[in-house]
Formats: C-alpha cells, structure tokens, sequence
C-alpha cells in the first residue's frame, strides 16, 4: 500500500488496495494509522458494491443508520444521496455528520456511484489545523465553551416531511434526537490533539455566551474554518471511495451540477462523546440540552 500526501493540512491518496475484498488485519492497521495521521483518505477505481462497502465501514466500528435519508433497502446501514433537480442537494454547507447525536460519527466512507458530466466536487477541512491557526488567546477564551447542535437546523419538516410517510419518520426522527451539547475544542480521542468542533450544518449557538456574541464567534469561526490553507478538493470519478475521519474534519458537497444526477453511498461509522481535555484534566463533556 502506497500513500500519496496531497496536502499539509490533510488528504492522501491510497494506491495499492483493493477495497472490493475483505481487508486483513494489517491492511485495517494502516488504513487506520494513515487516516489519524491524514484524516481523509481517496482511494481509485474501487467498485465496491453496498454489502461490501457496509464490511469494510464495521471493520472500523459499529454503523450508523440515519433517522431520516433513504438507505439501500436490503444494507440500511448505506444511506444513499441521490440527488438532482428534483431532490436538490441539502449538502452544500459545510458539516460534519450527525453532530445532533450525542455520540457523534468517528469516521465514514463515501462511495461514487453516479456522477455529472462536471462538478459536484467534496471538500474537506482540517477542524485541527483550523483551531492550531488561531491565536492562543482566542483558544482560551473557546476551551470550556459549549455549542449545541440541532437536528432541526439541516432536517426541517419543509424539506423532510412532506408526505404523510416521511412525516411520520420525521417525527419519530425530531423526537428522537433533541438538541445536544458538545464542547467547542474537542480533543481527538486518540491522538490527543485539539480541533474545533462546530459546523453550519448543526450548530446553532454557544450556550455560554449572549446571543449576538454567540452569533459573530460562529461566524468568524465558520469562516475561518474554510480558509483553503485547511482544505483539500476531490474531484470525483466513478467508483472513487473517500474515507475520513469525522472527529477532526467537516466536509461540503458542491451543488454546481443541477440538472444533472449525482449518486453516492455513505456507511457511517460511530463514535464516543466528544470531550475537551486540558492539561491532564478533562472537562467539557458533551450531554443533552435541557434548558
């Protein structure tokens, strides 16, 4: 197995493996080592079908099934995102996925099954590289704050219940999954290292601070989140596989492509309760919104 680094905050690109078999124990070692050490990794030409892409995903831990996108009927754990003029992309933001959970994924593997003539590029950010860029004293003043995250902010009813059927999943879905609290410098469980841990795509506030103080440091830390010193592009080609660790990164999906169609495949791999650890202490660990 060959690595390819593509760029200094993060990315690499995989050469020899192949993904449509079943990896062995050594192969599992590295693909981990190298994706703690690059925290998203691109793999070519893997035409990996559902049942084999959920194998490799629980190589790594137990999946996830999502509360309210369509999955593959006969693998639930692969949830499909199929998208075009008539179900536009909900994905062009920058996220990470299922921060509404109060334990968040650790990682997820995205497979390239349908693709438009041009466009619909991913993109993936350093949440590390981000948080070591600020100044110490803004890091300061972030440890021991905490965001919460909402289901809601990227799962309105408007958009995912529409019919009486989706309404129902969609209830059973909100009810479910009520705001959660997870601090806002997270410490990766084990490298230890420090990141940033909001996204536009479920945080809505820091509940320690006013509201318009809340408002303009999500801005600003939404903003510099994306500066392209922490960001790699991968422009897709069918049957490209991207896997990456979610604790430590956010991801957008360029939505440059309509009307054409764009398939791909998401196993979704869970993960513990974000905490923040400073020193040799720990402390801001994530839990339920009650207030």
């Amino acid at each position: 197995m060959e690595i390819q680094t593509l760029g200094p905050a993060l990315g690499a690109l995989i050469h020899g493996i192949d993904l449509t078999r079943p990896i062995t124990d050594p192969q599992q070692s590295a693909l981990h080592a190298a994706l703690l050490r690059h925290q998203v990794l691109f793999f070519e030409n893997q035409p990996i079908t559902p049942g084999q892409q959920r194998d490799l995903a629980a190589r790594f831990g137990a999946l996830h099934i999502h509360p309210v996108y369509r999955n593959v009927p006969e693998v639930p754990e692969i949830i499909v995102l199929d998208t075009d003029d008539d179900n536009p992309p909900d994905n062009d933001n920058w996220h990470t996925d299922i921060t509404f959970t109060e334990t968040p994924a650790q990682a997820a593997i995205l497979s390239a099954q349908q693709l438009p003539p041009a466009g619909g590029d991913t993109l993936w950010a350093s949440s590390s590289a981000a948080y070591e860029a600020l100044s110490a004293p803004y890091r300061h003043m972030l440890e021991g704050l905490h965001a919460e995250h909402d289901f809601l902010k990227s799962f309105p009813a408007w958009r995912f219940a529409r019919t009486p059927e989706e309404r129902v999943r969609w209830e059973a879905a909100r009810d479910r999954h009520r705001p959660v609290l997870h601090p806002v410098v997270r410490t990766h469980p084990e490298t230890g290292r420090q990141a940033l841990f909001v996204n536009e795509g479920f945080t809505t506030r820091i509940v320690e601070l006013g509201a318009s103080e809340s408002d303009a440091v999500l801005r600003q830390l939404f903003a510099h989140m994306a500066r392209p010193e922490f960001v790699v592009r991968w422009r897709w080609k069918r049957h490209d596989l991207a896997f990456w660790d979610n604790r430590i990164t956010q991801h957008y999906a360029c939505a440059n492509y309509l009307p054409h169609r764009r398939v791909m495949h998401r196993a979704t791999v869970l993960g513990d309760r974000p905490f923040h650890r400073a020193g040799s202490g720990q402390s801001g660990d994530s839990g339920r919104l009650h207030a």
